[in-house]
């Protein structure tokens, strides 16, 4: 069984759009549990963070087996946990990253497999840093024409989202066989 953690950003909440939309394409695969995390009443990055990692520990799951996505101050929380536990994956839409008010600006992302989509047009986050750090660790980017919360976008990020679980779910099986 693999877990999908989804979070929400700063704004929002486990009812957003984006966040929604992934736990029904997450729904339609076999073996994969969503879990929609709520950070409603933390505004703190770092409770929020600690509430990921606590929700993880009581679930008693193992990261190397779970996808952490999550958008804007979602994504920054989806990559700090990766930066301490090694994930399976890492699925980060305009995520908070190069932002001084966070504890750790650029985390270093540990997912076997991670993909980004940010929005060339972003005014929240600017482009540069997520590039920067995309550049550093080689991994996956996709950039679109769209701004921080993505909308216009969705259908390249449902699709991305399911191809991403995929793969995730292909790398656990093989595991499985090793």
């Amino acid at each position: 069984m693999m877990t999908v953690y989804l979070s929400h950003g700063l704004e929002s909440g486990p009812g957003a759009l984006k966040i929604q939309a992934l736990k029904g394409i997450a729904e339609t695969l076999d073996d994969c549990e969503p879990v929609v995390m709520d950070y409603r009443g933390m505004a703190e990055p770092p409770r929020r963070l600690d509430h990921l990692l606590d929700t993880l520990s009581k679930r008693n799951d193992n990261p190397a087996a779970c996808v952490l996505a999550g958008s804007s101050l979602g994504g920054w929380l989806s990559a700090a946990v990766s930066a301490q536990h090694p994930l399976l994956g890492c699925f980060l839409l305009a995520p908070a990253l190069g932002l001084p008010a966070y504890p750790e600006t650029s985390p270093i992302i540990q997912a076997q497999l991670t993909h980004i989509i940010h929005g060339w047009q972003d005014d929240v986050v600017l482009p540069g840093p997520v590039i920067e750090r995309a550049r550093l660790q080689q991994l996956s980017l996709r950039m679109v024409d769209d701004d921080h919360r993505l909308h216009a976008s969705l259908d390249t990020i449902l699709s991305d989202f399911e191809r991403f679980l995929t793969q995730c779910q292909t790398l656990t099986k093989q595991s499985m066989l090793v």
